[in-house]
């Protein structure tokens, strides 16, 4: 095997390894909404845009690995999806520390974003129903953490991968 294929092969199981985990993280947060009820207050929706963009930039970075473009556009779109989940670690973090009460959260965070669909006069009624969640309550814990802490560990873990992938030599 030659350097560059090294690379490529390290470029492109990165690539894959990343879209198929934002994918999953993301889905995962929306299967919790839509199935199973959990209404996210505005930190956690926050903390979904960088697996929005980084979806599909890391789609355009495994089509780049298996249709060996230059290495460095594959590299590139990976240290984009390195930054992105760099960011989403960020966000997560902030977000569990004011669940666990270390600093304060926004003053607007029981503000929410209503659900599609529907007529205006079931729009009006949802609105009245649904009582926005607070950045600072837990939905709920598994294993000791919340969405959003698990939200790190999964940043943390995907972030270490692009890195790995944009920067790794063959």
């Amino acid at each position: 095997m030659s350097l560059t294929s090294a690379a490529g092969k390290t470029q492109k199981i990165s690539a894959a390894i990343l879209t198929l985990g934002m994918a999953a993280t993301v889905g995962t947060a929306l299967g919790f909404q839509h199935i199973g009820g959990y209404i996210p207050c505005k930190l956690c929706l926050e903390q979904r845009l960088p697996y929005y963009i980084g979806v599909p930039v890391m789609a355009l970075a495994l089509l780049s690995a298996v249709f060996r473009m230059p290495a460095i556009v594959t590299r590139s779109l990976l240290l984009v999806g390195a930054l992105l989940m760099t960011w989403g670690l960020y966000l997560g973090g902030f977000h569990a520390g004011v669940e666990w009460g270390w600093w304060p959260g926004p003053t607007d965070c029981g503000a929410v974003a209503p659900s599609a669909g529907g007529d205006a006069g079931s729009l009006l009624d949802s609105l009245n129903a649904v009582v926005p969640p607070s950045c600072d309550q837990a939905a709920g814990r598994f294993l000791g953490l919340s969405f959003a802490g698990w939200n790190v560990i999964a940043s943390l873990f995907l972030a270490a991968v692009a890195y790995v992938g944009a920067f790794r030599k063959a």
